[in-house]
């Protein structure tokens, strides 16, 4: 039997997966914490990756591997390979400044055409300004610049530090693939290459005159690229690879691989409910959003990933749990007991100030109540119509850009609450489908592994856990809209 790994590196954890080349089941899987916090030494990720191979059996009969992480996470490298300081994720929102200095030097609509995304607090060039004007001696090491999942794959290769690593730090073996670079704002994924001068502006730096003159910065490989790693390098301290050398694939951003792990094709929009929402589909044309709103990604898969993220989701159905005294699986069964818009009862879920529309001082409302309507039952509906009504805000974004919209698939821990599901089918005017639960970003890198490995991607089936009965309530969102003004 052949097998492949996939790597899901994300914001609390990492998440390996082994399938089965031939069918796609999984054989075996592990998982390493990673630190709390929103900013991390690289090293404690790959002291994570090492252990969750460990933890899933190792990589002794495995055949390819791929790395899917999380986006826009800023690695500086110096001129040993060495990260020159701590990581500053995409939830670290020191940078909301520099953002907005850079939209303002260089205007909106200018970074849509130019990287086809507007650039927010949580994007690389936002961090890298906040590097140039807080920490300039930093900033003056900076030799090359890579996101987490590149990192990663450098240092898997047998790539790193000074005296840390096999083949030490040769920066010019630094790779990525379109869907990770394209949450840079230094990207085009319509024309595949950097935007240099952009990145220049963001470091406080001279234009650059010559495209591939300064900073280093990773090669963009297609999809199906294999590199390979010696079966005897001693990355892990034990011997990789089935019988040879291990094939390892370019890796993707997390969304983009997810879509790869779900099999997402044209017209498929996924909704991911976790601790923040995300709305993205997968289309065969670039979209440029001047307003900001939709992000006008690549996709893991040669096309484009437009998508919508919202800053409130799961969490608030917790907070409304804690509000009524009840747990997740309670405050369904409350919600389904009340009728569709709760009675005219709405919650404007922006607990967390929201980014989907961009309003980061702003904060949640309850509006509607009456003596009638204020009950429990009523509350807890209202939570759930309330978050997915943000989350259906993000897709009238994308279907305003001209993406097709013929089916929801519907993910996240959340989605497997009965209530979420069917209130779901409420909410959206399309068929909602909910897919088993599982690990989908490093599903969608076990694609990619097994893709780079043979030259063709893999068409694994997907488990469906339910279809809700389409049930459109257009009461839901009328009376959201109507409030939320």
């Amino acid at each position: 039997m052949t097998s492949v790994a996939g790597v899901d590196s994300s914001t609390q954890s990492c998440k390996v997966i082994i399938r089965d080349l031939e069918s796609g089941a999984i054989v075996r899987s592990g998982r390493a914490p990673h630190p709390d916090g929103t900013e991390v030494d690289p090293e404690a990720w790959w002291q994570a990756l090492r252990a969750a191979i460990a933890d899933a059996g190792g990589l002794g009969d495995v055949a390819a591997i791929s790395i899917a992480g999380q986006q826009h996470g800023m690695v500086a490298l110096d001129a040993d390979g060495r990260v020159i300081r701590p990581a500053l994720l995409w939830n670290d929102t020191r940078s909301a400044q520099a953002a907005a200095d850079l939209v303002d030097e260089v205007g909106a609509a200018e970074f849509a055409r130019r990287t086809g995304t507007v650039p927010v607090a949580s994007f690389t060039l936002t961090k890298l300004r906040w590097l140039a004007d807080a920490e300039p001696e930093n900033a003056a090491r900076v030799v090359a610049i890579a996101l987490p999942h590149d990192w990663l794959t450098w240092r898997l290769r047998g790539y790193g530090p000074v005296g840390e690593s096999p083949l030490g730090p040769v920066l010019s073996e630094l790779t990525t693939d379109r869907s990770d670079a394209s949450g840079t704002s230094y990207f085009d994924p319509t024309t595949g290459s950097y935007d240099r001068n952009l990145l220049a502006r963001a470091l406080r730096l001279p234009d650059v005159p010559v495209p591939n003159e300064g900073i280093q910065l990773p090669r963009v490989l297609d999809p199906w690229a294999a590199q390979t790693v010696d079966a005897e390098m001693p990355s892990f301290g034990t011997t990789t690879g089935a019988g040879g050398g291990l094939v390892v694939g370019a890796g993707a951003g997390d969304n983009a691989a997810a879509a790869l792990g779900l099999g997402a094709a044209t017209g498929d929009v996924v909704v991911s409910i976790g601790t923040s929402g995300t709305v993205f589909a997968v289309t065969d044309r670039p979209v440029r959003d001047t307003a900001g709103t939709v992000a006008g990604f690549a996709d893991a898969a040669g096309g484009f990933l437009p998508l919508v993220a919202t800053l409130n989701a799961a969490r608030t159905l917790v907070s409304i749990a804690a509000v009524l005294g009840t747990d997740h699986d309670e405050l369904g069964r409350l919600a389904l007991t009340a009728e569709p818009g709760a009675g005219g009862l709405v919650l404007t879920p922006y607990f967390e100030g929201e980014r989907t529309p961009n309003l980061p001082d702003a904060t949640a409302s309850l509006t509607g109540m009456t003596l009638a309507s204020t009950t429990r039952a009523n509350l807890a509906r209202a939570a759930i119509e309330g978050m997915l009504c943000g989350l259906a805000d993000g897709l009238d974004a994308l279907t305003r850009c001209g993406v097709e919209a013929r089916r929801i698939l519907l993910i996240g821990g959340a989605a497997q609450n009965a209530a979420v599901a069917t209130i779901a089918a409420q909410v959206f005017d399309l068929p909602v489908v909910v897919p088993e639960p599982g690990e989908y970003v490093a599903a969608g890198a076990a694609v990619q592994a097994a893709w780079a490995l043979t030259g063709e991607r893999p068409a694994w089936q997907i488990g469906i856990a339910s279809r809700p009965a389409s049930d459109h309530r257009p009461i839901i969102r009328e009376q959201y809209s109507s409030h939320r003004a």
